[in-house]
């Protein structure tokens, strides 16, 4: 059914539509990946249960030529140490800050298990370019990832990569979202935590988006780690899936198809060691170097929208401060906007 309000609030709140049921406008349904069920997930409870594991997958693959999103983090650095000889892209912002410790590091892994290395230079011309054709394929507003993994993803089919290698779920399956898993939360304390942007604060007509919360009320808590589990993963890993589908290549993320066989230890992820697991095979892959810190996949929205004075369709409040948002909040207000704009001119 149509409710655009309601796909305004969700997309704002949680950066994808929740309910599949709902849609913008007629004739259009968006779509949310279906995370690979636990019963046929592999269970790893060792480093060497993940290497095992994730070797076996790469066997599987053996026949296809492959690439990998390459960046200075630990999740791709380890995938690429199965990949000897294969094509790695790592995104370059050409304008502003190059990141140069972590390009530094993408250089070194590529360099140390013998990947052919490509930079990806994205600049707001990678957004005029690749925008329209993400949300068309979406019927929604995307994340600000997706027009840039849809250049990377032709200049690697270009370049005759037939399936590409990516660690996104990696973060989620071994407690790498450490912000979000600080703490035992209250219900009221991990809603107000987790909104991207609150819809009522900057719509002129929004829905409530507790309902999804409630869905993981346990008394005056929330079981956030359920909620991270459901939610989380559908919003990351579909704009992965949107922005493959579009540029019509094959991805595939070896860390989706695993479980830790125990509980997550909150308190070593608690105490400096998220991903503890994925640490340990880290040093393990790269002996030389210090283990890096957490690195997102570099998307340049400050700097694109630092001087952006707002939305201007009726269906934002009027005079928002924007002083007061971040670079991916502002992204998901232009991104909306821009939506809206191709159906509702």
């Amino acid at each position: 059914m149509v409710d655009k309000k309601y796909c305004m609030s969700s997309y704002m709140a949680f950066r994808y539509i929740e309910d599949e049921d709902k849609e913008f406008y007629e004739n259009q349904h968006h779509q949310n990946i279906i995370p690979i069920p636990d019963e046929q997930r592999e269970l790893v409870k060792t480093a060497d249960d993940i290497d095992k594991a994730i070797h076996q997958t790469f066997s599987e693959n053996s026949a296809v030529r492959k690439g990998i999103l390459l960046s200075g983090g630990m999740d791709s650095a380890i995938l690429a140490s199965y990949m000897h000889g294969c094509d790695a892209y790592t995104f370059r912002f050409l304008g502003g800050e190059l990141q140069k410790e972590e390009l530094k590091r993408a250089e070194y892994y590529a360099d140390y298990y013998q990947l052919r290395l490509h930079y990806v230079d994205i600049n707001w011309n990678t957004v005029e370019n690749y925008l329209e054709m993400a949300m068309k394929a979406k019927a929604a507003p995307v994340h600000s990832i997706e027009p840039q993994i849809i250049q990377a993803a032709l200049q690697a089919k270009a370049d005759g990569v037939e399936l590409m290698i990516v660690g996104e779920s990696s973060d989620l399956v071994f407690g790498g979202m450490d912000q979000l898993l600080s703490k035992d939360w209250t219900f009221d304390e991990f809603m107000k935590r987790y909104i991207f942007t609150n819809p009522a604060e900057v719509l002129t007509e929004s829905v409530d988006m507790q309902y999804l919360f409630e869905r993981y009320r346990r008394g005056d808590k929330i079981d956030f780690l359920k909620f991270m589990d459901d939610v989380f993963s559908i919003e990351s890993s579909s704009s992965y899936m949107n922005a493959f589908q579009v540029s019509e290549l094959s991805y595939l993320d070896p860390y989706a198809r695993l479980k830790m066989a125990e509980p997550l230890d909150l308190y070593r992820v608690r105490n400096g060691e998220p991903k503890y697991l994925i640490r340990e095979l880290f040093a393990k892959k790269y002996p030389d170097i210090p283990i890096p810190d957490k690195i997102p996949m570099p998307r340049p929205v400050d700097a694109y929208f630092a001087d952006w004075r707002g939305p201007v369709r009726p269906e934002f409040k009027s005079n928002l401060d924007m002083a007061k948002y971040t670079g991916n909040q502002k992204w998901q207000m232009y991104c909306l906007e821009k939506f809206l704009d191709m159906y509702e001119h």
